[in-house]
């Protein structure tokens, strides 16, 4: 059944990247300066960075919800200047259609498309990566909030991005189940090889499940170091090496 699915990546790569919003009153805020980064195919990235920094702005600039004020992002070769399906976005809070029940949910891009093909049973499967089988005819409302979060993350990967964006995903779920989702992100993310971009506030998180992270500092924000994890995975969160890389990246952060 894996096979039945093609397996997209994409690598990304950003430019002299900024961003300056501008409010009601004319004043100018500087969200991003000058970002540059290139991304593998495959690769899991993680961003962190003080609250505020624009981490979530980058995540839309590269979704295309958002368009840079000047420099540019590119998607294998490609410029980014709209959405599109091969771009991904999960974000902190699921979104799902609370009239619809979870399998209509998921099929919701397929038929926005005019894609959508029950006889392929497409649906089923992507339900099935995530661990939500037996739940097809559930409401949101039913559902916890990591049950929830899993028909969003199949909502997403259904369309097959090449790059998919998660904006804080974990962030409203309790330790436990945090936890128990990191490693079904990072099993999906073996599944399906697409590259992944992840937000989050917590550096032990993005230690767990990353092969680099950005660390931004404060508006305007720029990348000030990207860190490489080099740990063989599973990773152990009280190992020596883990708890130094977290300490390298905390001391970055002392801005």
């Amino acid at each position: 059944m894996v096979e039945q699915y093609a397996q997209h990546t994409g690598s990304l790569k950003a430019n002299r990247l900024s961003k300056i919003f501008t409010n009601v009153e004319g004043s100018e805020m500087a969200a991003l300066n000058n970002i540059n980064f290139e991304i593998k195919s495959g690769e899991f990235i993680s961003i962190v960075g003080p609250s505020g920094c624009g981490k979530t702005t980058l995540l839309r600039l590269i979704a295309g919800l958002d368009k840079p004020t000047s420099g540019s992002i590119e998607l294998d070769g490609d410029k980014i200047c709209s959405t599109g399906y091969e771009r991904g976005l999960v974000f902190q809070n699921p979104k799902l259609y609370p009239w619809m029940n979870i399998y209509d949910n998921v099929a919701f891009g397929l038929k926005a498309r005019s894609v959508y093909k029950k006889s392929d049973n497409e649906v089923d499967y992507f339900l099935n990566l995530v661990g939500l089988k037996g739940f097809e005819k559930s409401y949101p409302h039913h559902l916890s909030g990591g049950m929830a979060q899993r028909a969003a993350l199949a909502r997403a990967l259904i369309n097959h991005p090449k790059v998919l964006l998660l904006d804080e995903p974990l962030g409203a779920l309790d330790a436990f189940t945090r936890v128990n989702m990191q490693d079904e992100i990072i099993k999906i993310w073996k599944n399906r090889k697409a590259t992944m971009l992840m937000v989050t506030h917590d550096v032990d998180e993005a230690i767990y499940m990353s092969d680099r992270i950005f660390v931004m500092t404060p508006r305007p924000a720029k990348i000030t170091q990207i860190v490489k994890v080099d740990l063989e995975r599973p990773r152990i969160r009280d190992s020596k090496d883990f708890i130094d890389i977290k300490d390298n990246i905390l001391s970055i952060m002392e801005f």
